[in-house]
């Protein structure tokens, strides 16, 4: 990685690659491809450069590196039992390997993982802060009493001690997962009894998506981002377990157990008015006015057997309420239209573009659309633009942002995605259900876009629908002058 990086301190292959195997670079070096601008040594882009070769390796290769770093953080009791040892180290890499920019992030974040950050009363969490902002949505209070019922009462799963590996593995493949959003094991796993319990609960309870996940993760996490819960829990497991092979005071550990009691402290202290769901109580507000509404025999039917109708509805496979990644609102996308277009002269796939986003000065960014449109294609269009990237360099070019454009499968097809003609330059991009306006709905800051990986969490989710239409897990994307679309049906969209 750092050969990889340093070869880019001042020169180009001639197209947007930036990831270099050794062999590859003497292949691709040529003399008269190094750029007269001075270079500039950037941590956060070598970081960055280490953490793409780290995501190309296999979990396997790195095992000895990151227990390394385990050992220099004290987290391993020496002597421990070999087997338990290595099991924990694959976790620890596996949980982390998409996130990670340096070896030391796996063990970071597994000490982060069964550390309990929830503090013991309300008032402790910080003003603003979304953890905050989430507990007064009111859904957190009653979520939090049913863990801790079903918890001493046994009901709520826990892995399995003879498979803790099971969050970590596919259970066809026997092969590690990396992906967040892959679910370990197989139909008889913990994974999906976790799952299971998750739909029971937004059953019963009438909450389901963010609504759900949120609270469910703070409560038993302490964090209100992160790994997948069931992957968290197991790691947890593994350093709490008969013999475990967890040095549990260096590494911070807060078992289950534990924060429960926490949780009952830090409930205890949630003010009245916070305790009841504001979302419920206004999407209920309706049918109460109403108080009854007729079926389909002219009889009455009440909001509560209407609610349960409801939930049994196909409804229920809304992509939303699986989604546990950040919210849609942390991207800041917004409507502008490109004033000038010209060729990069070193990279053979970049247009050079400045856009009008309706700030003091038009934004200078890069894109990699040569292979698919022409310079026409893009003068003088309007156009999404996800503004809160942290500016980088490709190829010597200052780059500040992206332009949204969708894709068909194979990625042979890309087109920019279209703005309605009396939208605003500069206005924001919403989508319809989550509020863009309140202080939860403000973008994140651009190093935490980087840092967090967040635009990579949430662009699975951002496709096209079979009419063309680019959407959020099935909901528009919109302007104040309607809804944006695109030539490419069931595509995606980055």
């Amino acid at each position: 990685a750092m050969i990889n990086y340093l070869a880019l301190l001042g020169w180009n292959d001639g197209t947007e690659n930036e990831i270099f195997a050794r062999d590859e670079l003497i292949e691709a070096f040529d003399i008269d491809r190094i750029v007269k601008s001075p270079s500039v040594f950037d941590m956060d882009k070598l970081k960055w450069v280490n953490s793409q070769h780290l995501k190309q390796m296999e979990i396997e290769e790195i095992l000895d590196l990151v227990e390394e770093q385990l050992n220099f953080m004290d987290m391993i009791n020496e002597g421990a039992d070999a087997e338990k040892k290595r099991d924990f180290v694959f976790a620890s890499t596996a949980v982390a390997k998409q996130m990670m920019e340096t070896l030391q992030d796996a063990a970071t974040n597994a000490k982060t993982v069964m550390g309990y950050n929830l503090p013991a009363t309300f008032d402790e969490l910080a003003d603003g802060s979304e953890a905050k902002e989430m507990v007064k949505q009111g859904n957190f209070y009653g979520i939090s009493m049913k863990l801790m019922e079903m918890h001493e009462g046994k009901s709520f799963p826990m892995p399995n001690p003879g498979d803790l590996l099971a969050a970590f593995v596919d259970g066809s493949t026997k092969k590690g997962i990396v992906e967040d959003r892959q679910t370990g094991g197989d139909e008889t796993s913990y994974p999906q009894e976790y799952k299971a319990t998750m739909k029971s609960m937004a059953k019963e309870m009438k909450v389901k998506g963010k609504n759900l996940f949120h609270p469910v993760r703070l409560a038993l996490t302490g964090e209100m981002s992160g790994q997948d819960v069931p992957k968290q829990l197991s790691l947890l497991a593994m350093a709490v377990g008969d013999g475990s092979a967890v040095n549990a005071v260096a590494a911070g550990v807060v078992p289950i157990e534990a924060r429960m009691e926490r949780l009952k402290s830090f409930c205890e202290s949630i003010p009245e008015e916070f305790r009841v769901s504001k979302t419920n109580a206004g999407g209920d507000k309706g049918k109460s006015e109403k108080g009854s509404k007729k079926d389909a025999n002219g009889k009455k039917e009440s909001a509560a057997s209407s609610a349960a109708a409801d939930s049994s509805s196909p409804a229920q496979d809304d992509p939303l309420s699986s989604y546990e990644g950040p919210p849609i609102t942390a991207l800041d996308i917004r409507v502008g239209r490109i004033n000038k277009v010209w060729t990069h002269e070193e990279a053979d796939k970049l247009y050079c573009e400045e856009i009008d986003v309706g700030e003091d000065e038009p934004r200078l960014i890069a894109s990699g659309l040569r292979p698919y449109l022409s310079e026409e294609d893009l003068d003088g269009r309007m156009v999404l633009v996800l503004c809160n990237l942290k500016a980088r360099k490709l190829a010597g070019f200052p780059s500040h942002g992206m332009v949204l454009c969708a894709s068909n499968e194979d990625h042979t097809e890309v087109k920019l995605v279209s703005v309605p003609v009396d939208a605003k330059i500069g206005e924001r991009v919403s989508v319809p259900g989550f509020d863009f306006e309140g202080e939860e709905g403000k973008p994140f800051a651009e190093n935490k876009i980087g840092k967090k990986k967040v635009f990579e969490k949430i662009a699975p989710f951002l496709k096209t629908s079979e009419y063309g239409v680019p959407e959020f897990c099935g909901r528009p994307l919109l302007t104040s002058a309607g809804v944006c679309t695109s030539p490419i049906n069931n595509g995606s969209v980055s």
